[in-house]
């Protein structure tokens, strides 16, 4: 569950700011009060984990000087405008300032929640953003954020951290739910340009007209900058790349030739195809395609990832089962076996449904990892992969999740692992070895 968003409410009189904060403290907001826009600018600074609603007209600093000291903080701090009746021109300049939006007395407090839930929505989005940037600013965090240690995802961490010391325009291929999205994160944080802007567009999210204003512009009154622009410098994301039109492809390769080379902006493009009939250079006239194409990643599926599927059911289980507060299921050899052997046909994103919905049945008491497998299927039975795996894999992936889950139990006590898996420390120290599980990581 998202924890609530704090409000900082500013206005030197009492009973207005206290009755703000009731309102939108009933509509489920975390509210703290300042009397002067000195007293807020003490508790307010960079990623606040909310947004400001201020009075414009108060003694000593006002609410213009206050939001411009505030755009000094954080710029992207939302900040709403309460004006007086006549003050509408002062209001406007506040907009232009950067105001998120204002409110003139007497106004509607359903408006105000209106409008918090709009800014808060806006914040939770830039605060998951630089998050998002911190977590994969350096080696640990992106290797902690790509889960997994099998041969695949192995290849794929080299493959990242290889071409985002490079310069060139990337293509990124596979199946959907495989994480394409967090991998062209993770290329622009590990390259040269990660102190530049990280900007992504869905090409399948617009029609054809409004998608050429928002890459290429000219953008309209109510439009942010055409996404080319806003990138310079940085990196340009394209998702379901093979969504463009012929008009857009041409306008993209025009585009991609007037930059030259060294590109000053990099274009990821990521390309989601499924139809076993197609792929993306078929669907990408050819001067395109090999432009985008100079280096190609595939992420791979799911179920190629052999112990991975353990390894993530378990940490999104623990996820979840925090966020609900409850325990999270333990895993049998048999269901563990069922986990490696289903398809997973949507790959990590089912499997994040997958663990959710077996969190909630664990609280209930009721279901099982196979009956949600089936409810994924049309047959009667879990499906089951075509692909054969040694009896010595099951085992082995089975051995690596129970030991990691105790440790995890356990916060990394060796005696305690021993006691409960009955092994002497020689055998368990070794299996740890084998599995590179670190005591370290448990601590």
């Amino acid at each position: 569950m998202s924890k609530a968003m704090k409000i900082a409410i500013v206005d030197d009189e009492k009973d207005m700011r206290q009755s703000i904060s009731q309102w939108l403290a009933l509509s489920g907001f975390d509210t703290e009060t300042f009397a002067s826009a000195e007293e807020a600018l003490k508790g307010l600074s960079t990623d606040y984990p909310g947004i400001v609603v201020s009075d414009i007209k108060m003694p000593g600093m006002d609410g213009m000087q206050f939001l411009r000291k505030l755009k000094g903080v954080d710029s992207s701090l939302p900040v709403i405008m309460i004006t007086g009746h006549g003050d509408v021109p002062m209001a406007v300049e506040a907009m232009r300032i950067g105001a998120f939006d204002f409110l003139e007395k007497p106004f509607n407090p359903d408006r105000m929640t209106e409008l918090a839930k709009k800014a808060t929505q806006a914040r939770r989005l830039t605060l998951d953003n630089r998050a998002l940037r911190r977590e994969l600013s350096d080696g640990s965090a992106l290797i902690k954020k790509l889960i997994g240690n099998s041969a695949p995802m192995e290849r794929l961490k080299e493959d990242i951290l290889d071409l985002g010391q490079a310069d060139g325009h990337v293509l990124i291929e596979g199946e959907t739910g495989t994480g394409k999205t967090l991998v062209a994160h993770a290329l622009h944080a590990v390259g040269a340009r990660a102190a530049k802007k990280f900007v992504l567009v869905s090409c399948s999210a617009f029609d054809e007209d409004t998608l050429m204003r928002r890459v290429f512009g000219p953008a309209q009154d109510d439009e942010p900058i055409p996404a080319i622009e806003e990138a310079r410098g940085g990196t340009l994301v394209l998702e379901d790349i093979e969504a463009l039109s012929q008009v857009l492809q041409a306008r993209l390769l025009t585009a991609i030739n007037e930059q030259g080379a060294p590109a000053e902006t990099r274009i990821v493009a990521i390309c989601n195809l499924q139809e076993q009939d197609k792929t993306c250079e078929s669907v990408l006239r050819p001067d395109l395609f090999y432009r985008l194409a100079a280096l190609r990643i595939t992420v791979p599926p799911l179920r190629t990832r052999g112990e991975d599927i353990l390894t993530l059911f378990t940490r999104l289980s623990e996820q979840f089962a925090e966020e609900y507060g409850c325990d999270a299921p333990e895993v049998s050899a048999q269901e563990a076996a069922q986990l490696l052997q289903a398809p997973w046909p949507g790959n990590v994103r089912q499997l994040i449904n997958v663990a959710e919905r077996a969190v909630l049945q664990n609280r209930r008491g009721t279901g099982s990892i196979a009956s949600l497998l089936m409810a994924d299927t049309d047959d009667s039975k879990p499906a089951m992969t075509t692909e054969g795996k040694p009896l010595k894999e099951f085992v082995e992936a089975f051995e690596r999740m129970l030991i990691d889950n105790t440790m995890r139990r356990h916060k990394g006590s060796i005696v305690a692992v021993m006691d409960e898996l009955c092994l002497p420390r020689r055998t368990l120290n070794e299996k740890m070895a084998k599995y590179a599980l670190q005591r370290s990581d448990y601590l």
